[in-house]
């Protein structure tokens, strides 16, 4: 049976040692000092480690069932639940005007973490209602979030997002889901949509759902879809249930992974909405949704790949197989545990330095929006719309790939299901597809994010790595050469891509689209990069300073040198393919494949 422990030293390095978040001006963040995070990290990991990690196998084998209309959980789903709402995990940065405990969105990031590592299946149910809960907090109107938002907080009520019909997925100005204005202000919502995750369950006694549709006589094409609160059962004016909803599960999907959470098709039959924000200007409100979603989606990458990790060195450590060829490391026993063997050692290394770089790059990315949000800077703002799609579409192709290495580690037994293995990369695979496939990420960084705003985000991100290591070079032979100069090629290159698609984009677009994908995972590589540069020199400072944990600090030095000289030279491979251009990718006629 796997096992799960909080990386709680390493949350904390970042928080701290690399982010410094108590000397931050965001407000809220003065409060964040080590005792405080740390307590709030320890106690998510315990809940995870021991109510969410046993019940993760569970839901994979039982799955949710569809009963008479109504969507039941696996066993001890509900108990959980009830044990996550009561103990506050589900209002941890939401506004205290409704209940919440207002810190700041890092803090609920970190706190995700562990939930997601131990049972990614179960924390989605209270991960689609707080992005639910910030849509109608951004642009619901005051009657909406006194109607909505306190039983959101709590996960009374929980929330979904409906955008994907049975023939359109990215294309969502395709959508046939019809509202019709009714004379009291409200709409009748009739429609089907699919892919709906935790659409209905037992666990809560509302589901409220958000749903995009379109207004007879609206603008035609996405410019037409308008965004509506749809609840299971009608609110009364005095904030009681009323009747059911006009809308119902038509079924549960059958799945690779993810079975304890339910994935829905959802019938709307005339069933009662109401208007979010202006219409006609629902992708608006949405987007706030999606663009939390996604940075949580990233998450989910490397949180999988955490857990995988974990269980994978235990086994490492456990297993004897053959001998370490420079001499037997076990002399008393049958044979060495694998974990003597190189080609183990840089499995491991590659799932490590991965997982640990990916965690630094989401807390920044969190640190971030709540700059955005709570300063209101713009710059903030604008840099983390760039890299949105980045956290998103890399660090969940390469969460996958981590977690099927440490799948590998265990050999056949790796493919057995008793060992829990394959429920890691089959759970990590949907993180690649949903809150906008992987592809669509890069064409969403290449044909809209580079250039928004003329550019000004990407030239700052670019500024940022020429700024950190002209202020850091020379302070230390080592460090410059081991992270310092390994940055500064990977951003060349980062750079040099960047201007094929400006000079080569302009003859014909299909070059820039083309190395998309590529381009998406060079610039994950630089960020992560960027990250390990600055955990680094966080590292090395702290041993400069008597940090009484050497062996910590010494490892988190070794990880990063291991990152920059066998994981970021592989900006040079994506640039290569980037400078083919369109040609080789589409020479062949559709009748050829």
């Amino acid at each position: 049976m796997p096992s799960y422990t909080a990386p709680v030293k390493d949350m904390q390095f970042i928080l701290h040692d690399v982010l410094d978040v108590a000397s931050q001006d965001i407000p809220g963040y003065d409060e964040l000092d080590r005792d405080f995070t740390g307590a709030v990290i320890e106690e998510a990991g315990k809940l995870a480690s021991e109510v969410l990690m046993p019940l993760n196998s569970v839901g994979d084998t039982q799955g949710c069932v569809l009963e008479n209309g109504v969507v039941r959980t696996p066993d001890g789903f509900k108990d959980a639940f009830d044990m996550m709402r009561d103990g506050g995990w589900t209002a941890l940065d939401c506004d205290p005007e409704y209940g919440g405990q207002g810190l700041p969105y890092l803090m609920h990031t970190a706190a995700q973490e562990p939930f997601v590592s131990a049972n990614m299946a179960f924390n989605m149910y209270q991960g689609l209602t707080h992005g639910a809960y910030s849509a109608i907090y951004f642009h619901g109107s005051d009657d909406q979030k006194q109607t909505y938002l306190p039983k959101m907080t709590t996960c009374e009520w929980t929330g979904t997002m409906n955008l994907t019909e049975p023939h359109c997925g990215t294309d969502l100005g395709l959508m046939r889901t019809k509202a019709e204005p009714q004379d009291d202000g409200s709409y009748k919502i009739t429609g089907q949509k699919i892919f709906i995750s935790a659409g209905d369950h037992d666990m809560a006694d509302n589901v409220i759902h958000l749903v995009l549709a379109k207004i007879p006589g609206g603008p035609k094409g996405i410019k037409g879809v308008s965004l509506f609160i749809v609840p299971k059962f009608l609110v009364n004016t005095d904030g009681s249930l009323g009747a059911r909803n006009g809308v119902t599960v038509g079924k549960l999907e059958e799945k690779m992974g993810i079975h304890g959470n339910a994935t829905c098709v959802m019938n709307y039959d005339e069933a009662t909405g109401y208007l979010v924000g202006e219409m006609h200007k629902g992708m608006r409100a949405m987007f706030t949704m999606m663009n939390e979603a996604r940075l949580g989606v990233g998450l989910q990458g490397y949180a999988q790949s955490e857990v995988a990790y974990q269980n994978a060195v235990a086994y490492a450590n456990d297993r004897l197989q053959g001998r370490d060829v420079t001499g037997a490391k076990a002399p008393d026993k049958a044979a060495d545990p694998i974990i003597v063997h190189p080609d183990i050692r840089r499995n491991l290394m590659d799932q490590k330095s991965f997982t640990e770089g990916a965690r630094a790059f989401t807390y920044w990315g969190a640190y971030l929006i709540d700059r955005a949000h709570k300063n209101s800077d713009k710059d903030a703002d604008g840099l983390i719309s760039l890299l949105t799609p980045i956290i998103k579409g890399f660090q969940t192709d390469k969460g996958f790939e981590m977690a099927v290495n440490a799948q590998q580690v265990y050999g056949g037994h790796g493919y057995i299901e008793e060992w829990g293995m394959s429920q890691f990369a089959r759970d990590a695979r949907i993180a690649m597809i949903y809150e906008g496939a992987n592809g669509i990420q890069a064409l969403d960084l290449v044909g809209r994010k580079l250039a928004q705003d003329g550019g000004k985000h990407v030239m700052a991100f670019f500024d940022m790595i020429k700024s950190f290591i002209a202020e850091n070079k020379g302070q230390d032979a080592a460090y410059d050469s081991d992270f310092l100069e390994p940055l500064k090629a990977a951003s060349k290159d980062l750079q040099t891509a960047a201007m094929y698609f400006v000079e080569s984009g302009m003859k014909d677009p299909n070059n820039a689209l083309a190395g998309s994908y590529d381009f998406m995972h060079l610039f994950g590589h630089v960020c992560l990069g960027y990250m390990w540069a600055r955990m680094g020199l966080a590292a090395q400072t702290a041993l400069s300073e008597g940090a009484s944990d050497t062996a910590f600090y010494e490892t988190k030095i070794a990880t990063g040198r291991y990152y920059m000289a066998r994981q970021l030279p592989a900006t040079k491979m994506h640039l290569a393919r980037i400078e083919t251009g369109a040609e080789p990718v589409m020479v062949l006629d559709a009748s050829n494949f």
